[in-house]
């Protein structure tokens, strides 16, 4: 593309974010035909939030539905925010309430958690999500703007340091004010409920309040002069659209939305709703009293009217707290004694823990805490670790690298293949050159397992179920064990329970993986860049042996987070031996096209129906290829267990309680749809799944009987194990994405320690 192109691409974006002015006429015809536009700042971010629709994800092993809203989708996910879906939809719960007027209408919404949980995230979410819906057709937001120019009167009318009488000087409110306050209050009120005879949903639109004092002033002026004229239809001259237009405007920092930060400072007054500017009022003819065009409206309640005012890291912010008490409820605050001003917009404050201390320094005094007004109006929503894992993994992965996309799979199967992946990091070397380090396969999923694993609550756990298997469960929703399959509802988790609420953040994680990229390492090769290979053991051992002296942990969290490294480096190995396995047998491996004839014979045969075959005949099913199958693939069955090919009474019942219940299963979870035993997936079956590529090494010892561990790490020419460990190392890069360098020290890893058995 030229520069030209660009240069129209940037045009073609303006054009459609802005509108022309309307007058106030215009605006109510508008609004009437499409109430949305004319929303109050809850109903507003509501709006927003649902426009961006939902997914379907899994979190603590149970199935939610997530607002797409908060993965960010407007910046390719830059600012998603990873789990807590069930904290996020009591948020969006808590606004359909406020905008309803449920009840909750005086409610601060209330976010805290832990460091590094994702309230940063939502702030910069909220803020980029409310800018695109701003410029859609569907989230159109508005105020209005004023000209004095043309209108003969005193010169105190003034908009700055000289009189103004060019048509082209338009003050658009510093405040966002909504167009309709504009009408006296009665005629308001028929206004909003023609609106809301017109409205598609159950949420009312709602305008209270009164102009700003800026653009009260230009109506006071406008007013008077035509009053003093004689005009008889006086609210049409004062609006008239050479005096008053109607625009849009795009939400942003400053413009609905106020963002109140930690070092911000300055009074009370200043930091909610702004500061008089004296040596502008001294300019200015005050006309008896305090001039509202010498006031900065950058207060963080001014610059957030209309839409949203956000108190972040609010324990900084402890002396604006209860002074936010009338807010919600009477919607107004004073710039001064004797001015002051409407305000509509969501009230939310984010803190970590620390805020909940200050505001129960008092709590000891019961009935005379005087905080307790304040904490009756906060509504508390708690952020927490990730506990599962491979929300874990796509959050680690974005702080080492600029990955910003969503996970969104379909399936398990899709997600366990984006949380096993190596990963690549150019760092500089000593010589001030790049070169690449590499995190081998299932480097960060260890890293991410070892962090959830620290977060899980223990004291829940039932006596058959380890960490590792709980953090699984809540990834995927069930467990394997053996030939059944548990789903999360099979365990009985303690309502309440603290997963989450401590362990070791994902900041502590990156940064020892940081460290280690940074790390000279004694491997060596002589013709592979083993050096500069991170695996998953050097990870695991960093982050144990750094917990010690890293302040954010207690002694006791250090030693009880220490003692978790044990389990997830088990089935870490127990993954990198998995995929040595399935390297080593790839050519052995049964096809899935024969385990699938074989899942619809059994099939056809339980409901005594017919199978076509590749002629598209109707034939029964084959007793011999079943049998074939469960004797020397399954490995379940003898020749003993068979009467010629018919299966004897614990044939039948494996087909029917292990095969057959699989597939109902399917079908019930799949129950809006037509049932096709086509569409199952082998590996949800259980005793299927183990045919399709889990071996073990007794496997290993009766195809290859000349094979030796021993000898992996250099195997003699011309041997079994020298051409095995040749196709194992093509089958890994292949089948799992490991490079020359992670396959040799990952195979050497796994030999090592199946030497020891071998025997």
């Amino acid at each position: 593309m030229s520069g030209d192109d660009f240069m129209a691409a940037a045009d073609r974006a303006l054009e459609a974010t802005y509108e022309e002015p309307m007058g106030i006429e215009d605006y109510v015809g508008l609004v009437l035909d499409r109430p949305a536009l004319a929303a109050q700042a809850s109903k507003y971010l509501l709006a927003a939030i649902e426009d961006a629709g939902t997914r379907t994800v899994i979190e603590e092993g149970e199935q939610k539905e997530r607002y797409r809203f908060f993965d960010d989708p407007w910046n390719d996910g830059e600012h998603a925010i990873l789990g807590n879906t069930e904290v996020l939809n009591g948020l969006v719960d808590d606004l359909r309430s406020i905008a309803a007027g449920r009840g909750k209408e005086e409610k601060i919404i209330w976010l805290d958690g832990p460091t590094a949980t994702g309230k940063s995230e939502l702030k910069r979410c909220l803020i980029n999500g409310l800018r695109e819906y701003s410029k859609t057709e569907a989230g159109r937001r508005y105020t209005v703007e004023w000209n004095v120019a043309g209108v003969d009167g005193p010169a105190s009318m003034t908009y700055g340091d000289q009189p103004r009488e060019s048509e082209d000087d338009w003050y658009e409110s510093p405040v966002q004010s909504h167009p309709l306050t504009v009408f006296p209050p009665e005629v308001r009120e028929d206004i909003v409920a023609a609106i809301n005879e017109n409205r598609e949903d159950h949420i009312p639109v709602s305008v209270e309040g009164e102009l700003d004092p800026f653009c009260q002033e230009a109506y006071d002026y406008l007013e008077e002069q035509y009053r003093r004229d004689g005009r008889e239809a006086l609210f049409s001259a004062v609006t008239d659209p050479r005096h008053l237009r109607v625009k849009n405007f795009v939400v942003d920092v400053g413009r609905g939305i106020g963002v109140l930060h930690s070092e911000d400072d300055g009074t009370p007054k200043e930091r909610l709703v702004g500061t008089w500017m004296a040596g502008m009022l001294r300019e200015l003819d005050s006309r008896g009293r305090k001039n509202p065009q010498a006031f900065s409206y950058d207060g963080v309640l001014s610059q957030g009217n209309s839409l949203l005012t956000i108190v972040e890291d609010a324990a900084q912010h402890g002396d604006l707290l209860q002074k936010l008490l009338n807010v919600p409820d009477e919607g107004r605050v004073k710039l001064d004694k004797g001015i002051g001003m409407s305000v509509d917009t969501q009230l939310v404050i984010i803190s970590n823990p620390d805020l909940e201390d200050q505001l129960n320094q008092h709590a000891d005094r019961e009935g005379q805490d005087p905080l307790k007004a304040l904490k009756r109006r906060l509504d508390r929503r708690r952020f927490t670790y990730l506990t599962n894992l491979s929300l874990e993994a796509e959050l680690l992965r974005r702080e080492l690298t600029n990955e910003t996309a969503v996970w969104t799979a379909d399936a398990w199967e899709e997600l366990a293949e984006w949380i096993r992946e190596p990963l690549s990091i150019s760092v500089r070397d000593g010589d001030d050159g790049v070169l690449e380090r590499e995190l081998a396969p299932h480097a960060i999923e260890a890293a991410a397992l070892y962090s959830v694993v620290s977060r899980l609550d223990a004291g829940d756990l039932p006596d058959d179920l380890s960490l590792v298997e709980k953090a699984l469960l809540f990834d995927r929703g069930y467990l394997h064990e053996g030939d059944e399959r548990l789903e999360v509802e099979d365990f009985d988790f303690a309502d309440g329970a603290a997963d989450g609420a401590a362990g070791i953040p994902v900041t502590f994680t990156r940064d020892a993986i940081a460290d280690l990229l940074h790390e000279p390492s004694e491997r060596y090769h002589e013709d592979l860049s083993v050096e500069r290979v991170i695996m998953p053991r050097d990870v695991m051992d960093a982050m144990a042996d750094g917990l010690a002296e890293a302040p954010v942990f207690s002694n006791t969290e250090a030693a009880e987070f220490e003692e978790r490294v044990v389990p997830v480096k088990n089935y870490v190995f127990e993954a990198q031996e998995q995929d040595v396995l399935d390297a080593l047998m790839f050519e052995k491996r049964v096809d899935e096209a024969t385990v699938e004839e074989y899942i619809e014979h059994v099939y056809a045969w339980t409901e005594g129906e017919l199978i076509e075959n590749d002629r598209g005949e109707y034939v029964e099913p084959d007793p011999l290829k079943m049998k074939v199958f469960e004797i020397e693939h399954l490995g379940r069955f003898e020749e003993a267990d068979y009467e010629g090919d018919q299966p004897t009474a614990a044939v039948a019942d494996f087909r029917t309680d292990k095969v057959i219940t699989a597939l109902n299963r399917h079908a019930w979870t799949h129950r809006d749809e037509e049932f096709r035993v086509a569409d199952v997936n082998p590996k949800e079956i259980p005793v299927i799944e183990t045919v399709l590529g889990s071996y073990d090494w007794d496997d290993v010892r009766r195809t290859f009987e000349d094979f030796d561990p021993h000898q992996w790490a250099n195997p003699p020419g011309g041997t079994e194990t020298a051409a095995l460990k040749a196709q194992t190392i093509e089958n890994l890069q292949e089948l799992f994405d490991y490079s020359p360098a992670t396959a040799e020290l990952t195979s050497r890893h796994v030999m090592d320690q199946v030497s020891h058995r071998w025997g």
